[in-house]
């Protein structure tokens, strides 16, 4: 807890945002972040609530001491309050920046309306600790002889490999692209997290012994087998990466896209990466129209306004959440509820209650989403069709699980109906001998911070395979 009267004294604040019309010119991060002293009184607005339920199974999946390091800051420990969270998180910088902060919604003072800023105060130490200088290497004091592979650099893969190098092990990471980071870097906006937080973590973890790498594409021109031979445990940590079908006609036409290529491509521009081999995908002077309400499709409509769209239209088949929950009958849990992101408020339409229905084009060309009301069964209502102008339509509606061909086909580990390779969250213990899952792959579409979790637990797991017993945290 932070001060005895704390929430009673201050008020929540959280960090403000540059002006929609300011922002919308750059693709840098745009939060103002709170001076020291008001991060301070933030983090005294912790109670003693006797039940902290931010950091258990409802608030926090990789379970962040939010009392004890709320505690700390606001005492002025931040050094000791950047050890106590990196106890339990690999990379607070990315989630203080990306998380939806389930942790908030947990917090007692939430009953109020009122949370404590926690992923505030979160990104605020990991960030003085860099500027501080107190994020260094942790180089072991002595090597295993274990050699470990890692397939997928995204938050689980990166996680994994840290904490399995920290206790000697020989670790390789394995990534298909250019750089580090999966989807933290490719498919997530540098808007949102630009990616010097992830270069200077790939820095960190070079010098603590990870070997990284890159255009290896494992199960196409990386043979599968070839890691299993010459390693003693290799871990899966490719994400779910198989986009869902949205089962529409005329998908063919042009200006019709996944989400994933579009946000790939922007990226890798951002991060100065080649794309000349890639047909160009941009909004400037374009209508668009995004297909799906959740981040994914978010991140579609910020960066369409960033390439200079003419108007962005998202299209989410849910009916309009309430503006407020029932306490109640939700809390701690994650609520439905009216909410508009940072790119939602940049000026894009939102449609509730419509289904796509088609495409329509002229001379191969999308000229139109063909949309329609739909019931509670999310059937369309006859008579209630209409028809958005689109030069762009984005399919953001979420991941079928991973892809099979390749890496998965070639392991020969089991995969259950909906494309997850198959382990517990115990052992992390695919079909096959030697070979490990862990994040998306396993768990299927799911958030970051669960992705660190899982790559943390595994881990733990393949250490103690390896060697008997281990020290890592579970």
């Amino acid at each position: 807890m932070g001060k005895v009267t704390g929430f009673l004294e201050y008020d929540r604040q959280e960090q403000k945002y540059q002006l929609a019309g300011d922002r919308i010119r750059h693709f840098r991060e745009f939060t103002l972040p709170l001076e020291e002293r008001d991060i301070k009184k933030q983090a005294a607005r912790c109670m003693d609530c006797g039940i902290p339920f931010c950091h258990g199974p409802t608030g926090c999946p990789v379970h962040n001491q939010i009392p004890d390091w709320n505690e700390l800051v606001y005492s002025g420990g931040w050094e000791d309050a950047l050890r106590n969270l990196h106890s339990t998180n690999n990379f607070p910088e990315f989630t203080g920046r990306i998380c939806p902060a389930p942790c908030e919604e947990a917090c007692t003072l939430n009953l109020e309306n009122m949370p404590v800023t926690i992923k505030t105060i979160e990104q605020a130490i990991a960030d003085k600790g860099w500027q501080e200088g107190w994020i260094a290497p942790e180089i072991p004091a002595k090597r295993t002889g274990k050699r470990i592979a890692i397939v997928g650099s995204g938050p689980a893969g990166m996680a994994a490999a840290q904490q399995l190098a920290r206790v000697g092990h020989d670790v390789h990471l394995y990534e298909r692209e250019a750089k580090a980071g999966g989807l933290l870097r490719y498919g997530i906006p540098d808007f949102k997290m630009e990616k010097k937080h992830i270069d200077r973590r790939v820095k960190q973890m070079e010098a603590e012994g990870v070997t990284f790498h890159y255009n290896a594409n494992v199960g196409v021109t990386l043979p599968f087998a070839k890691l299993v031979a010459e390693h003693d445990a290799v871990l899966m940590t490719g994400g779910a990466e198989a986009p869902r079908d949205p089962g529409l006609p005329e998908t063919n036409l042009s200006g019709v896209h996944y989400a994933m290529p579009y946000l790939t491509q922007q990226n890798k521009r951002v991060g100065g990466e080649d794309v000349s081999n890639e047909a160009p995908i941009l909004a400037a002077g374009k209508h668009v129209v995004v297909v799906g309400g959740g981040d994914t499709a978010s991140d579609c409509v910020g960066t369409a306004f960033r390439q200079g769209a003419l108007s962005v239209t998202q299209l989410d088949i849910r009916p309009m959440a309430p503006e407020m929950e029932d306490k109640l009958t939700v809390w701690p849990y994650w609520p439905t509820k009216f909410r508009t992101s940072s790119s939602q408020a940049e000026g894009a339409e939102r449609e509730f209650q419509a289904a796509t229905l088609g495409l329509e084009g002229r001379n191969g060309r999308l000229t139109g989403v063909k949309c329609a009301r739909v019931d509670e069964k999310r059937k369309p209502i006859p008579g209630t069709e209409f028809v958005l102008q689109a030069d762009l339509c984005f399919l953001a509606i979420g991941f079928a699980g991973s892809v099979i061909e390749g890496m998965i086909a070639q392991s020969g580990v089991g995969v259950d109906k909906r494309a997850n390779v198959v382990a517990n969250d115990r052992d992390y213990k695919t079909s096959v001998d030697k070979v490990f899952v862990a994040g998306d792959m396993r768990r299927g579409q799911s958030l970051v911070v669960w992705a660190i979790r899982e790559g943390r637990q595994a881990a733990h797991a393949i250490d103690k395979q390896l060697m008997g017993e281990t020290i890592l945290p579970m």
